[in-house]
């Protein structure tokens, strides 16, 4: 993680919450009322303007931090980021005092300000968070770190203020790995790409020799297991972002299939077809002992462990079509959990232990969903022609999946897109990618 530190310096100072409680934002209700808030430019002097635009060539980085974070906060479909033509008061004095009436005066109700220097070649920058309507300050912070980690104290500042704002961790300081993909339908070269979660900084990690499918991030590192064809056989491989370094996790007599990592990140578990079957294994990293989970004619893929370690939720035929099943981590207590019309398929467990989500065909369209791991309270959050491959924020609220569109008459118009939708289904929303991509993974926070 050398490369992703940040220095956080100052200490939050919360006010008790008790004590006013005039700025609530309902994370269950979507994006029907979502709350006015100012983002102020960040304010700094002549002397770190001119050191700034010396070392990162950027005009007005005050300004690039507050865009990063207002575009964090509008896409969540909570917040509604004021025009800041309409803002009244100047960027360095709205940081020291804010004349409330005049951001009240533009409907605001919750306001950031800030301001960015540049001390012994560290960027510095402090932020506090206003609530408007009480005429109190709630969050006061400041940041040490490298220049080049500007965009990435843009996404700590919206993770604290969706925190305080919500009473929930955020998740912008995370990363998506997929896979990018270019070229026609039946030709596509696909690599393995890593952005933020706003799109920005994206990297190509493999060169697109090889198919490369699924890519999971461990939940406790930066390390990425995957499945690569080598010879035309599939082996799951893991990955080392940091170093770069790539090791086979093993070599399999048959099919291996959707590897995904334990939540402790120190096994791997996936699905393995043999002689026509398919069931689900495990391996540990470390000893490399392979142990088998369950062991039925049928086909079982698609494993995903729930947070505590405890439980597998998969899919599997043995019902004579494709639903979904959750069972002890050792193969024991079986059950079947999904019982509406269609066939279900990559259930994944959320990192709050609540829902599973999943993949439902029905009727010839595919739908994203949610249900409890119970099995009970199925709500579908969106539909289309086809779209699979949840992925779960790391606060458990947001789900990011790929969607492919038709190709025409002469096979062409064929695209995969990255969407992401809220757990209330208000939320949908195209993802950015330089190319077209597929199977998504969201990354834990970074800056834990």
């Amino acid at each position: 993680m050398k490369n992703f530190k940040i220095f956080i310096y100052l200490i939050i100072l919360f006010f008790p919450t008790t004590s006013y409680s005039l700025i609530e934002v309902d994370i269950t209700r979507g994006n029907l009322n979502p709350l006015p808030i100012a983002v102020s430019p960040l304010f700094s002097d002549k002397e770190s303007q001119l050191n700034l635009k010396k070392n990162l060539d950027i005009e007005n980085l005050g300004l690039e931090i507050a865009d990063v974070v207002k575009d964090n906060l509008k896409r969540t479909g909570l917040f509604n980021p004021l025009d800041k033509k309409a803002f009244l008061q100047k960027p360095n004095v709205a940081h020291l005092k804010p004349r409330f009436e005049d951001w009240s005066l533009i409907k605001a109700q919750a306001l950031i300000t800030g301001k960015v220097s540049l001390e012994n070649e560290k960027l510095r920058v402090e932020f506090r968070l206003w609530d408007v309507l009480a005429g109190r300050e709630m969050l006061a912070l400041a940041f040490t770190t490298v220049p080049k980690n500007w965009r990435r104290v843009g996404h700590i500042i919206t993770d604290k203020v969706y925190e305080r704002l919500t009473g929930e961790k955020g998740y912008f300081d995370t990363r998506i790995i997929y896979v990018s993909e270019e070229g026609p339908k039946i030709k596509r070269i696909k690599k393995l790409a890593i952005m933020d979660q706003d799109g920005f900084n994206t990297k190509y990690l493999t060169l697109g020799n090889e198919l490369v499918l699924t890519p999971r991030f461990n939940p406790t590192s930066q390390m990425v297991t995957y499945l690569s064809y080598f010879k035309n056989l599939p082996r799951v491989y893991l990955l080392d972002i940091e170093t770069g370094v790539q090791e086979v996790v093993g070599d399999f007599p048959g099919m291996t299939f959707a590897p995904r990592f334990s939540p402790d990140g120190k096994k791997v578990i996936m699905s393995f077809a043999k002689d026509g079957n398919s069931d689900i294994y495990t391996m540990d990293l470390e000893s490399r002992i392979v142990e088998r989970i369950t062991n039925h004619p049928s086909i079982d893929t698609s494993p995903s462990y729930s947070p505590n370690g405890k439980f597998i939720t998969f899919n599997s035929d043995r019902s004579g079509y494709q639903q979904i099943y959750i069972m002890n981590s050792d193969g024991s207590g079986v059950k079947r959990i999904s019982f509406g019309t269609g066939l279900y398929g990559t259930p994944v467990w959320s990192p709050r232990g609540d829902l599973i989500a999943f993949t439902k065909l029905h009727k010839g369209k595919f739908y994203i969903g949610v249900m409890r791991t119970d099995g009970k309270g199925e709500r579908l959050l969106t539909e289309n022609y086809y779209q699979e491959a949840p992925s779960w924020s790391p606060n458990g609220r947001v789900l990011i999946f790929y969607r492919e569109t038709k190709t025409d008459d002469k096979g062409e118009g064929f695209s995969a897109k990255l969407w992401s939708i809220d757990l209330t289904g208000y939320n949908e929303r195209l993802v950015d990618t330089e190319t077209d991509a597929s199977d998504p993974s969201w990354s834990s926070l970074l800056s834990n």
